[in-house]
């Protein structure tokens, strides 16, 4: 069924939705097929000037950059940098300019609506396009945009999509410095275990705790108690930071009636819930350590191995009193990145405020919804 479909309506400019990619290389497919049939319908129906020609022709190259962006084979250094997005969406944004400047006088009354909203979603309140342009569009009958207006609404559109690609890379950097302290920790964590092997006795050996059972017998009778038997070595802290990490696991699990889901083509919410994991289990080993040197009144000393590995489990699920500021700073971050879904508010405000829905009274106005994350 899929192959007599392709072959009944090919895709002569590769603008296909369907592969198995990304969320966000979906969308952005779908926006690239959207603005090519929109370019071939003004080439068709319009009598362009040669300086408008010269502009379809370039907007057509800004197409084929995006489609070569999105087919690009991702690698681990396009991910990390963004490159593919970047070029992506950079690509879209001006050939969306680009459709702007092309279309006819018709087509532009409809633009109003839709790049007021582009501007009110990333343009601040105070920003002169934006305020301009409010007044042209709440001043004409229908809100729509006049072509005496056009240069004003290009303008407006790119400085918001401008905006837009601006909160894009502040998120993919978040999301590297996330990665970056994930495997930092990762590698203190593993320099610890492997510390732990080659000399026992420096860390190994204060995961350890003498029984002292009452009455008191001599301190030659005093019992030597470790996480894995009696004699220090490296699979203590390994086992020390494996409850540790699922205490993390489990305080993660936990925080997930916090999360949202998210749109943009960088996984914050996973990175922030894989940074728990090494914390807790450098947290358990450090806890360990506290105990062991008195630190703490009243808790100098534990009875068994059973209580060395209960309090590495709960030192594990404390370390979300660290990590919940890692969450809120990343909430923060997530909801600058404005969209349809999002609303549009008039004042940056870091959480998000759900709008109410429209009403239905009165005549149904004809709307583009042409904003995609």
């Amino acid at each position: 069924m899929a192959e007599r479909l392709e072959a009944s309506f090919p895709d002569e400019d590769g603008d296909v939705a369907g592969r198995n990619r990304s969320s966000w290389h979906q969308r952005a497919s779908a926006y690239v097929a959207e603005l090519q049939a929109e370019l071939d319908i003004i080439e068709v129906r319009c009598e362009l000037s040669d300086d408008k020609k010269r502009l379809l022709k370039k907007t057509n190259v800004q197409l084929e950059a995006a489609r070569q962006a999105l087919n690009s084979r991702d690698t681990p250094f396009s991910s990390i940098s963004g490159s593919a997005v970047d070029r992506t969406w950079a690509n879209i944004h001006r050939a969306e300019v680009s459709v702007l400047k092309l279309a006819v006088d018709n087509d532009l009354t409809w633009w109003g609506t839709e790049v007021l909203a582009r501007t009110k979603q990333h343009l601040g309140a105070e920003d002169p396009l934006r305020s301009e342009l409010e007044a042209q569009v709440a001043g004409s009958k229908g809100q729509r945009l006049n072509a005496q207006f056009r240069d004003l609404a290009v303008r407006a559109l790119r400085a918001a999509n401008d905006a837009q690609d601006l909160e894009r890379s502040r998120l993919r950097s978040f999301r590297n410095i996330l990665l970056t302290s994930f495997l930092l920790t990762s590698l203190i964590a593993a320099l610890l275990v492997v510390w732990g092997y080659v000399e026992p006795s420096a860390i190994a050996a204060k995961l350890c705790f003498e029984a002292q059972p009452s009455p008191p017998p001599p301190a030659a009778l005093s019992k030597q108690f470790c996480p894995i038997g009696s004699v220090p070595g490296g699979g203590d802290v390994l086992i020390v930071e494996f409850f540790g990490l699922c205490g993390a696991a489990l305080a993660g699990a936990l925080s997930l009636r916090h999360m949202q889901g998210t749109a943009t083509p960088f996984m914050v919410p996973i990175c922030l819930l894989l940074l728990r994991l090494p914390i807790g289990a450098l947290a358990a080993v450090f806890g360990m350590l506290i105990i062991k040197g008195d630190f703490v009144p009243g808790l100098s000393n534990l009875d068994s191995d059973a209580q060395i590995l209960a309090w590495a489990l709960v030192f594990g699920v404390a370390q979300e009193s660290v990590t919940r500021l890692v969450d809120q700073q990343g909430a923060k971050v997530l909801d600058s990145v404005r969209g349809p879904s999002r609303g549009i508010d008039d004042e940056d405000e870091p959480e998000y405020r759900p709008q109410a829905p429209p009403s239905t009274n009165g005549a149904r106005r004809r709307v583009r919804h042409r904003v995609l994350r």
